[in-house]
């Protein structure tokens, strides 16, 4: 391959980069587009889903929260309670009644534990945490008084009715269990009765929040945690995390409930609860529901790497198709710049490439042909030249020859004033003189008549040179016109193909668009995404089309503009040369008129010599009027000397003239050696 067409500013090399970077970049973006959108449609939906999940967990819990709460209610206001909490405060019970109250205290505890398994216990605890005077169900451990436990009494007291819910804790509420539990606190006063005011606290059990959390799901490696304001971890699967500080954090004031995703790649949703000031929050990978979107990532991967493979071939194809016919017809044309007009195209193509190649062979014909009339037009004129410059060489030694007789003449006729005794002699010269000076007359006098013949021919030769050359220059700006008009056109159709082009434009935004409702949609947009994925398509192939149709109009519009240029360099050439043959044609024009005087001096001259024939036969039958005669020759002498003198200035001006045509000849043909046709 020519290694010339490899270059960047090759057409071909052009038409290859653009293409393939057109596709390889289209179809990357959209490969990315359409990742970046699946995956977040993918994590808005998870979103959504797992929200879901995590409201209804934290709903859940807030149910199983909330009938604790009214279980608190029931007791602070069951009267056998009350009665038999006053009889147990009162120092003035006997003793079997109050073991009596003591006794149903307990039973109503152990039976709210016996009826709920998510129960660990419950106690009443006296506000001065005596272990004789407050009262624990079965399972729950003994009341201590540790500054803790005084800590979360006080919150109770504090909050006055009210329902106070403690985070878990490994060994419970009165950190003396085996197991960890969750604690609500609610007081149960006593207005009338204040020293049987008391502390009811329920533990429940920690694993009761796991088992109802235990079938929600997040992911494959997702967690559900509840968080305390402070981020400390109420619930948490591994019981050594509890109480310990989250390392998920939620943002303060960021709503009852959303989703979020850290800058580990977490995602993050989150359920305020209603029962108790905390947070419900589940978390997990966004890797575990990118899985999908992984897959159509490798999918826009082979996608755009065949999308390369096939721009590549195109790419070498449009090099091929396209490139390397218009680098033939640039060389061909460089050729011919050079002076060889012989090249010639062999497309055989029915396209636009197949014209410009006919139109081509057409245009190298049609200058050949102009470069050969003209040469033969040259040769013409040069011949004709070379003979006017041999008869203007005779004329002008017919002239001399004529000068040196009249010199003799105007000699002959001094002497006779004299030598009066030789005067037949020199008559009788004289005669033969004048015999001579007759035939000198005649043979100028039909040199004249071959040189008007001569100027004549090479006048018609040079008259048609001039409409020929005006029609070379007439045709070559019509060749410009065409060009120029064929130029117009070709930004008419750029400006269409711009129009196209934003159509096409607007139809992809359109059917993507399409497809972000479609996808929104679900199942029931399936259909409607598989048209728009079609538009969109062919949107995309329309785009393509477009482009290389532009690529090659513009292409077609910068080779037309460099012909344009062409033939506006070669105008001048033309120009120069219509001149030149128009000066030469005044040349001719010129010759013919001095020919026309020249012709003229010589009839005279004859005119004249055959007076001085008449004056030798008066000479010789009036010898006795010598000197009159002698006067009157030595008259007719300077007069026909004065003439030879002209008709020898006219000759040497033939002469010139001569020169001149030769020398315009020889210009024009060399102008003509450049061009090999």
């Amino acid at each position: 391959m020519d290694m010339k067409r490899l270059q960047f500013k090759s057409v071909g090399m052009k038409l290859f980069v653009v293409f393939f970077a057109a596709i390889v970049l289209l179809s990357s973006v959209l490969g990315w587009i359409s990742y970046s959108v699946s995956r977040d449609t993918v994590l808005e939906q998870v979103s959504e889903a797992t929200l879901g999940q995590v409201a209804q967990a934290g709903d859940k819990i807030d149910f199983l929260f909330a009938q604790y709460e009214g279980l608190s209610k029931q007791l602070a206001v069951d009267t056998l309670l009350r009665e038999d909490l006053v009889t147990v405060s009162n120092p003035g019970v006997g003793i079997v009644e109050k073991t009596a109250s003591e006794t149903r205290i307990r039973e109503r505890l152990n039976g709210i534990v016996n009826m709920d398994n998510k129960l660990q216990g419950v106690r009443l605890v006296a506000l001065n945490l005596g272990t004789s005077n407050s009262y624990s169900s079965v399972g729950a451990s003994g009341t201590t008084s540790s500054e803790a436990i005084k800590t979360k009494i006080d919150q109770v007291v504090k909050a006055n009715g009210q329902t106070v819910w403690f985070p878990s804790e490994a060994k419970g509420f009165m950190g003396n269990e085996t197991k960890a539990t969750i604690s609500m606190g609610r007081l149960l006063k006593n207005l009338n009765f204040p020293q049987a005011t008391y502390v009811l606290v329920m533990d429940v059990k920690e694993r009761a929040i796991g088992d109802m959390l235990g079938n929600v799901q997040i992911g494959q490696n997702g967690k559900l945690r509840v968080l305390t304001a402070e981020n400390r971890i109420v619930y948490d699967p591994d019981v050594n995390n509890l109480m310990q500080t989250s390392e998920i954090v939620v943002p303060a004031n960021s709503g009852d409930q959303g989703t979020f995703y850290t800058e580990q790649d977490q995602m993050v949703v989150y359920q305020q609860m209603k029962t108790a000031p905390w947070l419900l929050a589940g978390y997990a990978p966004s890797g575990d529901f990118l899985q999908a979107t992984d897959k159509l990532w490798m999918v826009t991967l082979i996608v755009v790497g065949a999308a390369i493979l096939i721009a590549v071939l195109i790419g070498l194809y449009m090099m091929r198709d396209i490139g390397k016919p218009l680098n033939d017809i640039c060389l061909l044309m460089e050729e011919g710049e050079q002076g060889n007009l012989q090249v010639r195209t062999s497309f055989h193509r029915q396209d636009e490439i197949g014209r410009l190649g006919k139109s081509f062979n057409r245009m190298m014909e049609q200058i050949s042909n102009l470069a050969d009339q003209t040469r033969l037009s040259a040769q013409q004129v040069l011949l004709t030249a070379g003979e006017l410059a041999e008869v203007s060489r005779s004329t002008s030694q017919s002239a001399g020859e004529i000068a040196a007789a009249m010199e003799q003449i105007s000699q002959g006729a001094g002497s006779l004033a004299v030598q009066a005794e030789q005067e037949n002699h020199l008559a009788d010269h004289i005669g033969t003189q004048m015999s001579r000076v007759t035939e000198s007359n005649t043979i100028m006098q039909g040199a004249a008549d071959d040189v008007l013949e001569v100027a004549g021919v090479g006048s018609g030769h040079m008259t048609r040179l001039v409409e020929k050359t005006e029609q070379i220059n007439r045709v070559n700006r019509k060749i410009v016109h065409d060009a120029e008009q064929l130029k117009e056109k070709t930004s008419s159709i750029h400006k269409i193909l711009e129009l196209m082009n934003e159509i096409t434009k607007q139809t992809n935004i359109l059917s993507m668009n399409a497809t972000i409702e479609a996808a929104r949609a679900g199942a029931a947009g399936k259909g409607f995404m598989v048209v728009a994925d079609e538009i969109r398509e062919l949107a995309v192939r329309s785009k393509q089309s477009i482009g290389t149709v532009a690529a090659i109009t513009m292409e077609i519009h910068q080779e037309v503009q460099h012909a344009v240029d062409a033939l506006k360099n070669s105008s001048p050439m033309f120009d120069e040369q219509l001149h030149s043959v128009q000066e030469a044609q005044e040349v001719f024009g010129n010759v013919r008129q001095q020919m026309d005087g020249f012709l003229s001096e010589i009839q005279d001259s004859t005119t004249s010599i055959q007076g001085l024939l008449d004056s030798q036969k008066l000479l010789t039958d009036s010898i006795t009027s010598g000197a009159s005669i002698v006067q009157e020759t030595n008259a007719a002498t300077e007069e026909v000397a004065s003439m030879s003198a002209e008709q020898h200035r006219v000759s040497e001006r033939l002469v010139s003239l001569s020169g001149t045509l030769e020398k315009l000849s020889k210009q024009l043909e060399e102008s003509l050696v450049r061009f090999r046709t």
